[in-house]
């Protein structure tokens, strides 16, 4: 009897370290693994992006955001600060508490391959550049979404998330313009479905920052990816729409800079923390109450910014 009943205890026992294996293997499986990048300036993109995320779906979120110290070409050019990480942090803790956001300062490493390169001086900032250091990050994930600051999620993202690419470097969908000037397959690198296993076995990323380093491109990041690319997916409009925000399908709404040509040929740039473009000029309803919540959080943070300033 008295056997028996040690026995009883060592196999509830069992059966109770097993359920938390699995249940820790299921959270691995479900975690979806973002990459952002950018300084300081990108933590409005960041607050609102994270936000219309997280109210869409179940799956713990785990952000990465790669960032860099580059003041020696701008004063503004200042890593996105601990505090803003913080408070990312917090904000998508609320909606589940698995939810992390990690800051990778991988300053030494973008000096030490791009410093004064051809194309530091991009179309955008330096820091477009960053997502092409991926492969060199210490324990990143195999399966990574990159998406541009710019963006807002319409959906569940797990939809776009859990799509197949265990055959390709990664997914996209067609750039706007660019598949009608230069190639029809030209994509548009905003949102990035990563397959950093099969990128680390045919070196996209090391082909991409050979081209950057070697010959001045006019959408450099971008074009890098595409021409050193030997296998991708791509996928319909919905994972990366680029003109149209007021879609009820869309899972990536990318407020992407627009080419006019009414009443004269000009560009429209307005992102998704623009509250009033947003809607006066994009006529964009559809992340009204996401930058609700925004405009509450953001008054927060400078609050609690303001009360640190005063009191030290």
């Amino acid at each position: 009897n008295r056997f028996r009943r040690n026995n009883n205890k060592y196999m509830k026992r069992k059966k109770l370290i097993n359920v938390e294996f699995y249940d820790k293997i299921i959270k691995v499986n479900k975690m979806v693994n973002i990459l952002l990048c950018g300084n300081e300036k990108v933590f409005d993109g960041a607050l609102t992006q994270l936000i219309s995320m997280t109210n869409r779906t179940q799956e713990t979120i785990r952000c990465y955001i790669f960032t860099m110290n580059l003041t020696r070409m701008k004063p503004e050019y200042k890593s996105i600060s601990d505090s803003q990480v913080k408070f990312l942090e917090k904000v998508i803790k609320e909606k589940n508490s698995d939810n992390e956001v990690i800051k990778v300062d991988v300053t030494d490493l973008y000096e030490k391959e791009f410093k004064n390169c051809a194309n530091e001086g991009a179309y955008c900032t330096p820091y477009t550049l960053l997502r092409l250091l991926a492969d060199k990050i210490p324990n990143i994930p195999d399966k990574l979404l990159y998406l541009d600051i710019d963006i807002m999620i319409g959906g569940d993202i797990k939809q776009l998330y859990n799509i197949d690419i265990e055959d390709y470097e990664y997914a996209a969908v067609k750039e706007k313009y660019g598949c009608w000037v230069i190639r029809p397959d030209y994509i548009n690198a905003g949102m990035l479905l990563l397959n950093m296993k099969k990128i680390k076995e045919t070196g996209l990323l090391v082909k991409a920052r050979k081209l950057i380093k070697e010959k001045k491109m006019l959408f450099a990041d971008q074009d890098a990816i595409f021409w050193s690319t030997t296998k991708k997916k791509l996928l319909p409009r919905i994972y990366n729409e680029q003109s149209r925000f007021n879609k009820k399908d869309t899972i990536i709404c990318h407020f992407a800079k627009r080419l006019m040509f009414w009443p004269y040929p000009h560009t429209e740039n307005f992102k998704q923390w623009n509250l009033p473009e947003v809607h006066t000029v994009l006529k964009c309803h559809a992340f009204d109450k996401d930058l609700e919540e925004y405009v509450k959080l953001k008054k927060q943070y400078e609050e609690n910014r303001n009360e640190e300033v005063i009191y030290g």
